[in-house]
């Protein structure tokens, strides 16, 4: 029971401490993920796809509109994705899983 309370209050954590844009970023991709797929067999590919989605819209914000280095950020990035903690990664797995999943299902109920 408390993996679940500490998955919970990562979850927490990753909304209370985003700033809009960053959740409006995670809006649009559970939204593209929610209207891509076909059925719930396929919520753990979509997932992945969505958090690669996210990876990337979120870099290319920092490139853009926070003024990086491309080739630098990179490389920074991609040792901040190896040092990522399991459990942050499992509490953005579910939580896109989730809004996914809920964006599904309300689709399903409206274009019925």
């Amino acid at each position: 029971m408390s993996a679940f309370i500490d998955i919970w209050h990562t979850i927490q954590g990753i909304v209370t401490h985003a700033d809009w844009i960053t959740l409006a970023i995670i809006a649009l991709v559970a939204i593209a993920g929610g209207f891509a797929i076909q059925s719930l067999n396929s919520i753990l590919s979509a997932t992945v796809l969505a958090l690669v989605g996210f990876v990337a819209l979120v870099y290319l914000r920092a490139v853009t509109m926070g003024h990086q280095d491309f080739t630098a950020y990179a490389h920074t990035g991609w040792h901040d994705i190896l040092g990522l903690q399991m459990m942050t990664l499992l509490a953005y797995f579910v939580f896109f899983a989730v809004l996914i999943v809920v964006v599904k299902l309300i689709r399903d109920t409206v274009f019925r």
